[in-house]
């Protein structure tokens, strides 16, 4: 409390005395009393009569000086401190207050333990003030529109190798799903929006940011710049083909609920992965399933409607859709070649379809039909005679070929072609 309010609580206490005193003088009624003091008339009765029965001090609060009935003792308070600095240091005051009553049974509120902390001299995270924005409504359905993002951080503290926590977000309820991966690609947002549309369906958009992952920065083919198409990312062509539209932000605020619910977790889930000894992505992903639970349990709001936008996704046709696809031009022999691999197909067509399954595993398709291959290390010689490759014919330029005009010179059947230099 400022000095200031200080001075004014006093020098109103004083002016109460002084009406009072007029009311025990008999100079002012007790009614009159009440309406100069601020107070009922009831309460001054009460006031006077305690001054008459203990003199001027039965004027004070009778708990003053006395230690409150709900102060914490002081065995609590070291106790809670000599915890916080063993195993809860760095914690923000609400989220060790949640700890303390979680893990230690020890109830406290969250601005008692700030004033703790700072009597004991003890640094703690403050939040940072933001600036202000126009808030975006929230979409009125669950599964209407999720947003999808991936955090690169130092999600074990030295304790592992950093990754990056693959997040989803639902904008009407703030249901968050996730799963941590080694780096940000094709792979990890393909494989994780699998797993999430098995989980609970399809949603009816994603909102992303423009990661070369989720937009493709090439330039668009003749093919798509015929039809007024862009080029698009084997993520958005993926989702694509399920129905799922692909929605770009174009900065990380538009995308704020994402970006917020990962500043909470390098805070949270963080200490709560060095409390349980985390130190790898494989444990990470079966910690973050049950640490997921309890927060959407606790955090989840209702949607403004009850109708649930995600549609049921078919496991089969995930699979297929959910993959690299590249087109490939099939060679002369029959071959093509696919990531420095070379592959020989039993039929003879000029363009085919290579598609990476999430398992590994490769199909090769001509318009639908999937072709039968096998890989080889390298391309078969042409032909040989008694075991000596036969190389190819070099074919002659004609005698009035421009290029032999241009150079006065003339060849004779069976002369060496000329060479270049």
């Amino acid at each position: 409390m400022a000095d200031g309010d200080v001075i004014m609580m006093r020098v109103k206490e004083l002016e109460r005395v002084g009406i009072i005193e007029r009311v025990l003088s008999g100079e002012l009624t007790q009614k009159s009393g009440a309406e100069l003091a601020a107070l009922s008339e009831r309460q001054i009765q009460r006031i006077v009569k305690r001054i008459r029965k203990e003199g001027m001090k039965g004027i004070c609060h009778k708990g003053r000086g006395k230690r409150s009935n709900r102060k914490l003792a002081k065995e609590v308070r070291q106790k809670v401190m000599d915890l916080y600095r063993e195993k809860y240091s760095g914690f923000g005051p609400m989220f060790a207050a949640e700890k303390l009553l979680e893990t230690n049974g020890i109830k406290i509120s969250h601005e008692t333990l700030r004033l703790w902390l700072i009597d004991e001299g003890l640094d703690y995270p403050k939040r940072k003030r933001r600036p202000g924005r126009k808030m975006r409504e929230r979409k009125e359905h669950y599964g209407e529109m999720v947003q999808i993002d991936g955090c690169h951080h130092d999600w074990f503290e030295g304790r592992g190798n950093v990754c990056v926590l693959m997040g989803y977000i639902d904008d009407a309820t703030g249901h968050v799903f996730g799963r941590f991966y080694e780096y940000e690609g094709t792979y990890p947002a393909l494989d994780s929006f699998n797993r999430y549309a098995l989980k609970y369906g399809l949603p009816l958009s994603v909102y992303t940011d423009k990661h070369t992952t989720y937009k493709s920065p090439a330039k668009p083919a003749v093919e798509d710049e015929l039809k007024g198409e862009e080029g698009k990312s084997q993520f958005e062509r993926a989702l694509g083909e399920l129905g799922v539209k692909v929605l770009h932000a174009n900065s990380p605020q538009a995308k704020g609920r994402i970006e917020r619910i990962f500043r909470t977790f390098q805070d949270r889930l963080v200490k709560e992965m060095r409390l349980g000894g985390i130190s790898n992505i494989a444990d990470g992903n079966d910690f973050l399933k049950r640490y997921l639970e309890g927060h959407n349990k606790k955090y989840c709001v209702e949607a403004v409607s009850n109708v649930d936008f995600h549609r049921p996704a078919d496991k089969d046709a995930l699979f297929r859709a959910l993959c690299i696809k590249e087109e490939r031009t099939v060679r002369n022999d029959g071959i093509i070649s696919y990531k420095g691999k070379l592959y020989q197909l039993d039929c003879n067509v000029k363009r085919v379809m290579v598609e990476e399954r999430l398992d590994g595993r490769l199909y090769i398709s001509h318009k639908g039909l999937e072709l039968n291959y096998k890989e080889i290390e390298k391309r078969p010689l042409k032909k040989e005679v008694n075991g000596v490759e036969i190389l190819p014919k070099r074919r002659k330029a004609p005698s009035d070929h421009p290029w032999r005009n241009r150079y006065a010179r003339k060849i004779e059947d069976g002369d060496i072609p000329f060479s270049s230099t």
